[in-house]
């Protein structure tokens, strides 16, 4: 992994761009089951195989196949989720319309310091802040210059994102709500060197229109217990 390696963001941040390929991307995208979406106030998502529960604990159950292969099959080759408990037990599916964004987060103690997101459809920057930072909503490059320090992540279609240690214990992740990323360049984005495609973006002027994004989040939930195998059941294609 180290190849991939994000160089000028917290340490443990990598990026693959084409970690999957337009056909896998495709597939992947028809099998996401229309009618499981729930709708929060700024964007929708499914949680698969359940949510949480109210005590951080997954109902166990195996993921279907159209979310493991061949996702969870190059992570494994990665060695991404090595160490973890469980590997992989869970993803999170958001759906972002233009100018839908997130507020800082981070994903917290229920889970083990690994997560791995692969974006399908749209672009979008990923601002990513030292706690305590704040952090610009305007989609633009200005934050606070006196404080903890801040980093923008693009991620582009097929682009997978990793976050481990102490870059997943130590920093806030947000989505600014805006319909257009704006100043994009070597200068202010931190995995310029590793993006498939920086000609689209220095002939838009530093700018990244919004469409559509869609982003499967993997992670390995600490508590598990056993009941969901016995609701759920096998997995399904």
């Amino acid at each position: 992994m180290e190849q991939y390696r994000i160089p000028d963001a917290p340490v443990s941040m990598f990026y693959i761009h084409d970690f999957i390929t337009e056909e896998e991307e495709q597939a992947i995208l028809q099998s996401i089951p229309a009618k499981r979406w729930v709708s929060l106030s700024h964007r929708r998502l499914q949680a698969v195989p359940t949510r949480l529960t109210a005590t951080n604990t997954l109902l166990a159950s195996p993921l279907p196949t159209w979310l493991t292969v061949p996702i969870v099959s190059r992570f494994n080759e990665l060695g991404i989720f090595e160490g973890a408990p469980h590997g992989v037990n869970h993803c999170l599916i958001n759906e972002y319309l233009p100018g839908q964004g997130i507020m800082p987060h981070e994903d917290g103690g229920a889970y083990h310091p690994v997560v791995a997101t692969v974006s399908f459809s749209g672009s979008l920057v990923l601002d990513v802040t030292e706690k305590g930072a704040s952090i610009p909503r305007d989609g633009g490059a200005d934050a606070n210059q006196d404080g903890p320090k801040s980093w923008r992540i693009l991620q582009e279609p097929r682009s997978l994102l990793v976050t481990v240690g102490a870059a997943y214990d130590d920093t806030l992740h947000g989505i600014a709500d805006v319909t257009e990323d704006v100043d994009l360049n070597k200068h202010t984005v931190a995995n310029w060197n590793l993006l498939g495609d920086t000609q689209s973006i220095e002939a838009s002027q530093g700018r990244n229109e919004r469409t559509t994004r869609i982003s499967l989040t993997y992670r390995d939930v600490k508590k598990v217990s056993t009941i969901g195998s016995k609701l759920f059941g096998k997995a399904k294609g």
